[in-house]
């Protein structure tokens, strides 16, 4: 390359982004803190944050997390070599106000912004590269898998009201990725109005955004109870990375 070359080739269009890892959850279900459990010798939480630091696309990490787990998944970040991870923030009382805290806190430099459950500990760079992929051509970007089971919707007595047809049912997962400036909007607005979101897919619909939805991975399990944990275990085992 030339010293012309050098001082003139253009900048690179690529547009950034940032993930911020929700990690302020209560783990009720589980009856421990998820992400701090042993996965393969290491946290759920590192597998988490390792997967979006080897990830070309990702430039900037936040974790977001309860106010005294704070230091410890600082060191954590420290001890993994998680480089990419410029903040770990306290989340809030809720799922919006969390997710709320961790974008109010990404660079301004950034244009895309990838927000991840923690207790997935299993994505794969390649499923983030292709939501970061989809997010440079659409506003909000889910990946999902397709239902194998039967769905029926019921009613508050648990009587069956309506058998959809499940080729039009998708299990949605994270992450899910946004224009920076419609999910900083849509979760300000969720958390002003306190509505009870589950995904920050749902704060962009209340706002009038489509949600493109992607091809997911059935790998790309959330942890909510022991079982998965195991399920977890055993496809790492499976994949040969225990």
């Amino acid at each position: 390359m030339s010293v012309f070359d050098k001082i003139f080739k253009p900048k690179s269009t690529r547009r950034r982004c940032a993930a911020v890892i929700v990690a302020a959850g209560n783990s009720s279900r589980m009856g421990r803190d998820k992400i701090l459990i042993d996965l393969g010798g290491i946290p759920v939480i590192a597998r988490t944050l390792l997967a979006f630091e080897q990830t070309e696309a990702i430039d900037e990490i936040l974790v977001v997390t309860k106010l005294d787990k704070l230091q410890e998944i600082a060191d954590i970040c420290s001890k993994y070599g998680i480089s990419k991870a410029s903040k770990v923030v306290c989340g809030g009382r809720t799922r919006a106000e969390s997710a709320l805290a961790g974008v109010s806190q990404v660079g301004e430099d950034i244009d895309i912004i990838a927000i991840h459950d923690a207790a997935r500990p299993l994505v794969s760079s390649s499923l983030i590269e292709r939501v970061i992929l989809a997010a440079e051509t659409n506003l909000a970007v889910a990946p999902a898998v397709k239902a194998t089971d039967t769905v029926r919707i019921l009613n508050a007595k648990g009587v069956v009201q309506q058998t959809p047809n499940r080729e039009y049912v998708a299990l949605i997962q994270t992450p899910q990725a946004f224009s920076a400036d419609i999910i900083k909007g849509a979760l300000t607005k969720a958390v002003e109005k306190q509505l009870h979101i589950t995904d920050d897919c749902s704060a962009a619909e209340l706002v009038g955004v489509k949600v493109c939805v992607i091809d997911g991975e059935p790998d790309n399990i959330k942890l909510t109870t022991s079982r998965d944990v195991y399920l977890a275990a055993k496809i790492l085992s499976d994949k040969g990375v225990l």
